[in-house]
């Protein structure tokens, strides 16, 4: 691509930018640095043969700040643009998507369409997933979009139809979208969302095939398959429920072969509410109660009896409370206000119900563990075979036991349960100080955001050494494409005169030296424990500009830590 310096007058935003068409963007956040510092990162632009003018293919945001600074000032400066070219349809759209995407994430609309121009352009769905950072089937997904009416994409684009909505109206035939899209557009009609439209779709009711307790070579009726081949459900509830009644009947009769005194399956869409019920054990006469949800799942609760106070209560009428909503509010309040005051004189129980409402949630405290998302399958290979990761899950599994509970649960984001809540805190209340410490380090890592300053506040407290947790991987190599890096990071592991002896080399060759340093190998000096300077603890970067947002991060914080 050529670089060039051209004038704001001469450019002009492209149909093929990602998101061409949209009201102006927000700039708040690049507009204070273009003003000090200018455009420093190029835009990508081609001609378009009229006026030597040209469009912005990427760069959409940065046009304009500079259209809202030559406002403020009565100047217009000339952008750093690179060239694409001419007519060249699908590496535009191409470079769009790249751009918008280390960006912001799009939304499913964007994708489908940048998807479909890409289609048409020739890219295959193996390419079009490459160029995105997508699996194959998310290509797949938003492509399967197309089967949608205009009307439904649009009602989505600007705002009015869910997520959830527009992808269960995928499974729609034309004439079902055009009858929901009816009563959409009606006045006096509700039109169904969600899943309560799924089950519309599906004649009244959605269950999964995942959910039969039968073999479903015994079942004779239809099943329907979702356009992604991920979920099928079957064709009627009718049809479903006499196989899966009898196989629960089948399940009861062995359960009470297999010992247990009683076993009760409870009325279909009832839930087994567990706080009503004590823990006892088969020996000790403990039940089995069998909950079945209307949408077909089937969970059985072992080791189960009636609290006997709860029998009691429920033989008496119903009492008229004693106590108003507003007197109770009154109560609720003062006694609130008194276990607050309390609580300040004891840490041990306030770092214990601490870690319990960090576990279980409440109504005003929601934690959750960083999900460590990723476009990339070799990036989340990478990160699950590290070393960090490995002490991580052995900690997991040693707070798991401690608690006795699922090591996949110990971090919940759990939906604020008081009787969960109460049971996590007894059995805090039954460990030592030490091992409520440790519980509540782990929480702390476990919800330790991701590129955040959270983990630039870790570094900047503790001697992280990464070349004892981490090593330039496969993952690592095929993610460095930039050629100028690549030749910094060799001179930063092989000096400069090997960096500049090879600079006119080919990426690869240099990205093998480096690997040959790290291992001794080839006659290389052995450099086994050299790490980029973006992974070191404070982190660095080898350029004046563009630095990664790991050195922004370290830099920004800096100053607080200073002694």
């Amino acid at each position: 691509m050529d670089m060039q310096h051209i004038p704001l007058e001469q450019l002009k935003i492209s149909s093929v930018n990602m998101r061409h068409g949209r009201k102006k963007p927000r700039l708040d956040d690049i507009l204070p640095s273009i003003r000090a510092h200018g455009v420093l990162v190029p835009l990508l632009v081609r001609p378009n043969g009229k006026n030597n003018e040209f469009e912005i293919v990427a760069g959409r945001r940065r046009f304009f700040a500079l259209k809202t600074i030559e406002k403020e000032t009565g100047e217009a400066q000339d952008l750093p643009c690179r060239i694409l070219a001419a007519g060249d349809d699908a590496a535009a759209i191409e470079a769009s998507i790249l751009e918008n995407t280390a960006r912001l994430e799009p939304g499913e609309m964007q994708e489908f369409e940048a998807f479909k121009a890409l289609k048409k352009k020739g890219r295959s769905i193996g390419e079009i997933a490459n160029i995105f950072g997508v699996t194959k089937l998310t290509v797949r997904r938003r492509l399967a979009l197309a089967n949608l009416i205009p009307a439904i994409r649009r009602a989505y684009v600007q705002g009015n139809l869910d997520s959830a909505s527009l992808t269960a109206l995928t499974l729609a035939s034309k004439a079902q979208q055009r009858e929901w899209l009816a009563m959409f557009n009606s006045k006096d009609m509700r039109a169904p969302r969600g899943r309560e439209l799924k089950r519309w779709l599906l004649g009244g009711g959605e269950i999964a095939t995942s959910t039969a307790l039968f073999s479903l070579d015994d079942y004779h009726g239809s099943i329907f398959e979702d356009l992604f081949g991920e979920r099928s459900v079957f064709g009627s509830a009718d049809e479903f429920w006499p196989h899966q009644d009898t196989a629960i009947a089948t399940e009861q009769d062995k359960l009470l072969a297999n010992g247990w005194t009683k076993v009760a399956v409870l009325e279909r869409g009832a839930f087994f509410s567990k706080w009503d019920y004590a823990e006892i054990t088969k020996k000790d006469g403990g039940e089995v109660f069998i909950e079945v949800r209307h949408f077909g799942e089937v969970i059985i609760h072992k080791g189960y009896a009636p609290r006997k106070h709860e029998k009691a209560k429920a033989k008496k009428p119903a009492d008229k409370p004693e106590c108003s909503a507003p007197l109770e509010n009154y109560i609720d309040l003062h006694r609130h206000a008194a276990a607050r005051a309390m609580l300040l004189k004891h840490q041990g129980i306030a770092l214990r119900l601490l870690a319990a409402h960090l576990m279980v949630g409440a109504p005003n405290i929601r934690a959750a563990a960083d999900p460590q998302r990723t476009r990339k399958e070799g990036t989340a290979a990478s990160v699950a075979a590290s070393t960090s990761q490995q002490v991580i899950d052995i900690e997991r599994t040693e707070i798991a036991a401690l608690l006795g509970g699922n090591k996949d649960r110990v971090v919940t984001s759990g939906n604020g349960d008081g009787y969960q809540l109460a049971a996590v805190f007894a059995k805090l209340m039954k460990l030592n100080d030490a091992d409520v410490t440790r519980i509540l380090t782990y929480i702390m890592a476990e919800t330790l955001s991701a590129g955040h300053e959270g983990v630039e506040c870790v570094g900047a407290c503790l001697s992280i050494d990464m070349s004892k947790l981490w090593k330039p991987d496969d993952a690592f190599f095929e993610l460095l494409r930039d050629k100028k890096v690549v030749n910094a990071l060799l001179g930063d592991i092989g000096g400069k005169s090997v960096a500049k002896a090879n600079c006119k080399a080919t990426g690869k060759i240099q990205k093998q030296i480096i690997r040959d340093h790290l291992d001794g190998a080839n006659g290389r000096e052995a450099k086994s424990s050299w790490r980029p300077k973006w992974m070191a603890f404070p982190a660095r970067s080898y350029a004046k500009t563009g630095a990664p947002g790991a050195a922004q991060r370290t830099t920004k914080i800096a100053d607080l830590f200073k002694t």
